[in-house]
């Protein structure tokens, strides 16, 4: 699929991971601590280099699948996109999986939870932030 709310992103892409799947601890490209969560990740959680979202920061990617090391790279398939708001900037995040894979009821419903629920405690934890919202999915 190609995604029109991601003008120019196709069916497949490159991404690293930043935050490893069941970590508490989401960093920046750079390495730098960028927010603590009250709970683990349930995924992996990384970005698509030399892609820039509106918040100046590289488009950001939940993968789906096994724990990998922060600074992995793989490629993955896009399964969806998830309309985000960080600080009242648009902050879309990247679905993706493994190639092949499938965005299941349960995944979406994962994911749903996850961003409503780390929408909340960034909110919470991060006042000074200038709020995050879940919105619901684009594709």
């Amino acid at each position: 699929m190609t995604l029109s709310a991601l003008p120019g992103l196709g069916e497949e892409i490159e991404l690293v991971i930043e935050v490893s799947r069941f970590s508490f601890v989401k960093r920046r490209p750079d390495g730098r601590v960028h927010f603590v969560s009250p709970v683990p990740t349930l995924f992996n959680y990384g970005s698509v280099p030399n892609t820039r979202a509106a918040d100046g920061d590289p488009l950001d990617v939940l993968l789906l699948g096994p724990r990998l090391r922060r600074g992995a790279r793989r490629r993955a398939h896009v399964l969806g996109v998830v309309d985000f708001l960080d600080g009242g900037a648009p902050d879309p995040k990247i679905v993706a999986g493994a190639p092949g894979a499938r965005l299941g009821t349960w995944e979406r419903a994962q994911v749903t939870t996850f961003f409503q629920v780390y929408a909340r405690a960034k909110r919470v934890l991060d006042p000074a932030g200038g709020g995050a919202l879940y919105r619901g999915w684009l594709a």
